[in-house]
Parts: structure tokens; C-alpha cells; sequence
């Protein structure tokens, strides 16, 4: 687990970097870092339902992410929606 949470957070230091440095020239920058999706990687560990249940119960929402929930949320940020408007 050391290596993927490691890595976890170096992808969101260098997102915080890079949206700090392209900031100026109104370039938008995010990362999305979902855990607990039910994904094919996900099965590999959890191989039984009472594992998936038991892991679903220790995260904040009660179950495990949907892979379409993580695209929604990759979409929105690539729209004009997510822009940042002070003048509202």
C-alpha cells in the first residue's frame, strides 16, 4: 500500500504545482484520485462479497464508487461548467 498511496499523493502535489504555475495564463488544472471504485483492479483484492462489503463499509459513503461516477465527474471538469466565475 506504501507505493500507491505514495503515488497518490504525488500525483495531487504535482496537480497543485502545475494548476499553480499555468494560474496566470488561465489554464485550469485537476486531477481526480477516486478510491474504492468497483473496478475490474478492485476485484483482484476483494474477492468475495463479504470483502467488498466489508471494505465498502470503511469508506466515507458506505459503498463502493461507480466507474461511471468518476467519468461524470471527468466530463463536468472538462466543461465550461467547472470554470471558475468571480463575477457571479
Amino acid at each position: 500500500m506504501s507505493t500507491y498511496v505514495a503515488s497518490k499523493h504525488a500525483v495531487l502535489g504535482l496537480t497543485k504545482t502545475v494548476a499553480l504555475e499555468y494560474a496566470k495564463q488561465n489554464i485550469r488544472v485537476n486531477a481526480i484520485a477516486p478510491h474504492g471504485i468497483e473496478t475490474e483492479m478492485l476485484g483482484r483484492f476483494l474477492t468475495t462479497e463479504t470483502a467488498k462489503s466489508e471494505f465498502a463499509a470503511t469508506l466515507p459513503i458506505g459503498r463502493l464508487g461507480r466507474p461511471e461516477e468518476i467519468a461524470e465527474a471527468v466530463v463536468w471538469l472538462c466543461s465550461n461548467a467547472a470554470t471558475l466565475n468571480l463575477d457571479r
